[in-house]
Parts: structure tokens; sequence; C-alpha cells
């Protein structure tokens, strides 16, 4: 049921009524494709300086969750900087600077206990979002309306009856790129 629109930094969100019945959530954030595609070769499929600085923007100041690629695909497999970084890897010896990183998903439960959900971020990649999409309540999407050539895949939220399109800004584009800003809540 729409509710009602608003703007956000030029950007008309549509707000659709939808009650989760939970408590305590996390989130995730998302890039995909019209496949739900989200990466090939351990890069992403486009970049779009909205989006990114949507992504800044979102998890200033939060905790982000990751997998050692995705660390690792970052420039010089730097942290992000003003966030808590959380890496999940099965390697014993791995070590990255600036992040707290753990080798179990018990390990990284313990971990999250530290933090308010409100305020942690699964930011990827394809295993770790499969791990913790059960555990999230609310995902960002930026929905990208083309199929790029891909080897990682997102869970599609549009065939899962448990997940709902909450909000869905008008069509953005970038040079001939369309895109949506979508949040989805179950």
């Amino acid at each position: 049921m729409l509710l009602k629109e608003q703007s956000r930094d030029g950007v008309i969100l549509r707000i659709v009524s939808v009650t989760t019945g939970l408590g305590d959530y996390m989130n995730l954030i998302v890039a995909v494709d019209r496949n739900w595609a989200i990466g090939k070769d351990n890069k992403l499929l486009v970049s779009i300086p909205d989006d990114m600085k949507f992504f800044r923007e979102t998890t200033t100041g939060k905790v982000v969750v990751m997998g050692r690629k995705t660390l690792e695909s970052f420039p010089n497999s730097k942290p992000l900087p003003n966030r808590v970084n959380i890496v999940l890897t099965r390697d014993m010896n791995y070590d990255a600077k600036g992040a707290v990183v753990v080798h179990s998903k018990e390990e990284l439960d313990k971990e999250l206990e530290k933090y308010n959900s409100d305020d942690i971020y699964i930011i990827g990649g394809e295993s770790i979002y499969r791990l913790m999409l059960d555990e999230c309540d609310r995902a960002f999407v930026t929905y990208v309306d083309y199929a790029y050539d891909a080897d990682t895949y997102f869970p599609n939220l549009d065939e899962m009856s448990d997940w709902k399109l909450a909000q869905e800004s008008e069509e953005q584009t970038y040079y001939d790129i369309e895109f949506y800003f979508r949040t989805y809540t179950r």
C-alpha cells in the first residue's frame, strides 16, 4: 500500500507500508544487475558515483561485515575508513590491519553481539550474503537495469516470498545506465 512519496537528495522515494514484526535486524547493502549478479573476477560489475555515495553515506560510522575477497578488492586491500570492518575468512593466518578478523560463523556472531544490530551492514561477497541473509531484515539494493557478464550473484529478493519491496526511487541515470535505489524488508 502506497503511503507517501518523499524526496531525498532530489530522488523521489515511494514509501510503502510493510510491517516486519521483528525487533532487531541487521542490514545488507548490495548493487545488482537485472539478473541479480553482483560481480565478475572479484570486481563490481559497474561503478556508479551515486551508488558509491549512497554506500559511503549509509555505512560511514557503522559496522561492515565482509569476506576476505571483498576486503582484498578494495584499494590496497585496506579496510574502509570510518567504519568497524569485520572480515570473515577460513584462513587462520589471515591478518588485516585495521579490521577485526573472525574465522567462523560462531566467532562472527559473538563479535556482532558487541554492536547495535541496526548499525550492522553485510557488504559481501556472495558467500557472506548467503550466509547472513536469514539474519537480515532490511536490504538496500541498487538495481541496475542491465544484464552484465558475471560470475557471482545475490539471491533474487523479488522471488523470495518473505522479502517485500518497501521503497523504490524513480529511475536514475548515469550516462546510459538506468538504475533504481530499492529497499526491501521482511
